[in-house]
């Protein structure tokens, strides 16, 4: 965690806008592979149902990377040289 009276990047952290991303293309895998999983596309993933294992996945890599930029936090240097 940052020390008080730092100034940390917060939301502008790239950590936090790909995890972003990448848990809400997560979610979205993960619904196409609860109620849209055909007996065709478990025949092509030969019985394994890959959306919802990919949406998964891609959820831990998100939930990871936003807490990798909560825990670990870019702190703005005070004095900048012009």
């Amino acid at each position: 965690m940052a020390e008080p009276g730092k100034r940390t990047v917060g939301l502008f952290d790239i950590r936090i806008i790909i995890g972003g991303l990448i848990g809400l293309y997560g979610v979205i895998l993960t619904l196409l592979g609860l109620f849209n999983a055909s007996d065709e596309e478990l025949a092509r993933g030969d019985g394994l149902n890959i959306n919802l294992w990919a949406g998964l996945g891609m959820l831990v890599v998100g939930v990871g990377f936003i807490a990798w930029a909560r825990l670990r936090p870019v702190i703005v240097p005070d004095d900048t040289e012009e």
